[in-house]
């Protein structure tokens, strides 16, 4: 563990409470201190939810730890019980309760409850919140289908269409709610029908039902992964793994469920209606063709990303990375296909270190790359969480399927076209017509506000030069002259910090003190060799 001021997952046991926030009649028991109920925030105030998560916490305090900690638990167990009775209950430790060691699932094993009872291990120095969360779901299916066995399935035989289960879609994720939505009706298009969705909106009973199905999809594998892999081995239950995210992704996602469900999807896929590939190929290249992009985020959205950026939208993947250390073998094959190396860490200074080395012209991540981009000036569209409030918006807005290409189109290109317009603006700054002391073009270009004319009135400043900040507190910092300093303003915002530092580099290397125009220019033509 590390002491940060920002993190891109919480401590495993969060990834619990996303799990019971996500499912109707279950409830967390978490042995834990008193004020480790800030993760409510997350669910209300971020992701608006219109009721608290379902968690109750021992919130034992400094006093409780010389006394039976162990009876404070039976106690909170019993009373959650009594008061919510729910279908089932999760229990594990916060960070600090591990330390007790008062086996919290073990006790509630014993106490005799109705209810099945689901303990939890959940190592909180080791392991982080999607782990958790896959570990919880995992643990919560294997506990309710125990004693099941598997099952004959032949939707012909029993004249009826095939079913499937779409899993990993949890509370916080990115979009859940209107990829399952979108999932849906791709799959009823195909002649496939939804048996149940989990753990999003799904009860204990419902996921007794799983083995109803015919096979499952797993539409986010940090959450599902295992538990798809589980049920194959147990229920003979063969699962999708193709995430449908992007045009070519939705393609191959309904070619798989063809595969696996033994069906035609070819007129699926024929009637799939998506704007993205005819407006990256008729809109202006400027926005697209060749843009330099950053990606990082979870495992799933990153590996989509890259691929619609690279195959459907003409950019170039300089950077590619992820927080999901679980899926860094994934990351690094993806990785490589773009000639680039992933960059696996949950640190948020390494990413902004190598957004700032690599100075795209995109960024795509989370709410943390928002930040950095807007810090280092350079646009950016958030794909994966961890998001803020804006990313729960109250439209429809899903990232899989046909709908959801359409979506990441408008939210990638947005922040390009309007960099470009800031850039534009700042060019012409200076233009007769369009300065900031220009009077509007219907009174006549031969008026002159009276503003304008006093600045005319007065002689012209001199621009002092500036230092460069990359220089400050070395012994012969660099000096630009001012028109210089008006020559880089001419370079696009987003690419100009590294224009600035590339010839800053270029004028120590060479021992010159003060750069000129023509120093930019010879920088620019020693880099564009």
């Amino acid at each position: 563990m590390q002491l940060t001021v920002w993190t891109y997952e919480g401590p495993p046991h969060m990834g619990a409470i996303r799990i019971a926030a996500s499912m109707q009649d279950v409830h967390c028991v978490l042995h834990a201190p008193q004020g480790d109920s800030y993760a409510d925030l997350l669910f209300t105030m971020i992701a608006r939810s219109a009721k608290r998560p379902p968690v109750t916490y021992t919130s034992f305090q400094a006093r409780d730890m010389g006394a039976d900690t162990a009876e404070l638990v039976r106690k909170t167990l019993r009373e959650t019980v009594d008061r919510f009775q729910p279908q089932a209950l999760l229990v594990g430790e916060a960070c600090t309760g591990e330390l007790l060691q008062d086996q919290p699932a073990a006790l509630a094993q014993g106490m005799g409850f109705d209810c099945p009872v689901v303990p939890l291990e959940l190592p909180a120095f080791t392991r982080k919140e999607q782990w958790g969360a896959s570990e919880t779901f995992h643990q919560l299916v294997r506990t309710l289908l125990r004693g099941q066995p598997p099952r004959a399935r032949d939707p012909a035989a029993e004249g009826r269409r095939p079913r499937a289960n779409l899993l990993g879609a949890t509370a916080l994720g990115f979009r859940c709610r209107d990829d399952i939505a979108e999932v849906t009706k791709l799959l009823d298009g195909a002649g496939v029908d939804v048996n149940l969705s989990a753990p999003a909106g799904a009860s204990p009973e419902d996921l007794r039902r799983i083995p109803e199905a015919d096979f499952n999809i797993c539409l986010y594998p940090e959450i599902a992964q295992s538990t798809c892999a589980w049920l194959e081995r147990m229920f003979k239950q063969p699962w999708v793994k193709t995430v449908p995210i992007g045009v070519g992704a939705t393609r191959d996602f309904l070619r798989e469920v063809g595969e696996v469900a033994g069906i035609d999807t070819s007129a699926a896929i024929a009637a799939g209606r998506t704007r993205l590939p005819w407006f990256s190929r008729s809109v202006d290249s400027t926005y697209l063709t060749g843009k330099r992009v950053f990606i990082f985020g979870d495992a799933s959205h990153v590996i989509a990303a890259a691929r619609i950026a690279t195959e459907e939208l003409g950019f170039e993947v300089v950077g590619l990375g992820s927080y999901s250390r679980e899926f860094a073998r994934e990351l690094r094959t993806a990785a490589e296909r773009y000639g680039v190396e992933a960059l696996i860490s949950d640190d948020y200074l390494e990413v902004e270190s190598a957004v700032l080395e690599l100075a795209p012209e995109l960024v795509l991540g989370t709410q943390m790359e928002r930040h950095i981009a807007k810090r280092a000036g350079i646009p950016c569209a958030v794909i994966s969480s961890p998001v803020h409030v804006q990313d729960f918006p109250a439209r429809y807005a899903p990232q899989m399927g046909f709908e959801g290409a359409n979506v990441i189109f408008d939210t990638w290109v947005h922040p390009l076209m309007m960099g470009l317009e800031e850039h534009l603006i700042t060019m012409f700054r200076e233009d007769e017509e369009f300065h900031d002391e220009a009077v509007a073009s219907h009174l006549g270009s031969g008026r002159v506000s009276s503003s304008s004319a006093e600045t005319a009135a007065r002689p012209a400043a001199t621009a002092e030069p500036t230092m460069s900040a990359d220089d400050m507190g070395a012994e012969a910092a660099l000096v630009w002259e001012s028109e210089a300093e008006r020559e880089l303003k001419k370079i696009p915002f987003f690419v100009r910090g590294k224009a600035r530092r590339n010839t800053e580099r270029f004028a120590a290397e060479r021992g010159v003190a003060r750069i000129t125009v023509e120093t930019l220019y010879d920088a620019k033509a020693y880099f564009g060799r």
